[in-house]
């Protein structure tokens, strides 16, 4: 199952981290989300938004239809997809490599029959329905930790060593997926920030992302997040979602150091900056 950490195979093309991180720009159709809840939620708003980040130099757009911030509440598979395929299908059309954002397998499936190359699933592709379409797509996928679900993950959350429990979590979901079809290649894996972690677990897994990957592509996901508010108010800086892109930059340099393969954001113009320059710095030599 080892292979050389440096190519991502999609369902009809690869994408390659050679020479530089890839940045993935989130598009939220949504009601709710924590940051841009509803500013997308228009469809020609959400396809124009899209066409922007991939503009602004995003290698992946990732759409999603579901809020997943703590405390959210579930939405019907008949709304998600709604919500989400005409947008995937007039981005894909444009050319753009686009991610769907869901646990759903049959929002999964239409969004990939519209055009979607991967699916990025915050419940690590526990759905054995999931897996499925996804082998038999040959879609990109994203395996993420989440402890519990989006409406009781921050309700207390508890590891005995967060790092190797999420470590450990994640090789045994990648071996379970690759055993049920899914080619080792189109596998990236996500500690899943800010999903069922504290404070604490969150710049533990930060300081420590070279031990998750274990010789997998990895993405990182800290954009805007709720840790980040908490490191601003300390710093008696203003600390609201939209407040925390310089702060989200700092994070995306630091992931690049620490291997990260993928960064997600909301601000790609910024993300795109610091992950560069990191990408410089790191791959000197």
């Amino acid at each position: 199952m080892s292979f050389e950490p440096t190519t991502w195979d999609l369902r009809t093309r690869s994408l390659t981290t050679d020479d530089h991180t890839l940045v993935m720009g989130i598009v939220n159709v949504t009601h709710d989300s924590f940051s841009d809840g509803g500013r997308w939620i228009d469809r020609d708003a959400a396809i124009r938004h899209g066409l922007h980040l991939a503009d602004l130099g995003a290698d992946i757009v990732d759409v999603g239809g579901e809020s997943t911030r703590p405390g959210a509440s579930p939405i019907d598979t008949a709304e998600e997809t709604e919500r989400v395929v005409p947008v995937v299908r007039a981005l894909a059309g444009a050319g753009l490599v686009v991610s769907v954002d869901t646990s759903k397998p049959a929002v999964a499936a239409a969004a990939l029959a519209g055009g979607a190359e991967i699916v990025n699933d915050v419940t690590g592709l526990t759905d054995p329905e999931m897996v499925a379409e996804c082998a038999r797509s040959g879609a990109g996928v994203v395996i993420m930790h989440m402890q519990g679900n989006p409406r009781t993950m921050q309700a207390d959350p508890a590891y005995d060593d967060v790092v190797a429990d999420v470590a450990d979590f994640l090789q045994q979901r990648v071996r379970a997926v690759v055993e049920s079809g899914v080619e080792p290649s189109h596998i990236v894996v996500d500690p899943g920030i800010g999903f069922g972690k504290t404070f604490e677990h969150n710049l533990a897994l930060l300081s420590e992302l070279d031990r998750i990957g274990r010789g997998r592509l990895l993405l990182v996901g800290t954009s805007r997040k709720a840790f980040l508010g908490t490191i601003l108010e300390r710093a008696a800086r203003p600390a609201t979602p939209e407040d925390r892109d310089a702060a989200t930059g700092a994070t995306v340099a630091l992931a690049v150091a620490k291997g990260a393969s993928v960064v997600r954001v909301h601000d790609v113009a910024d993300a795109i900056s610091a992950a560069r320059t990191a990408d410089a710095i790191v791959r000197f030599h």
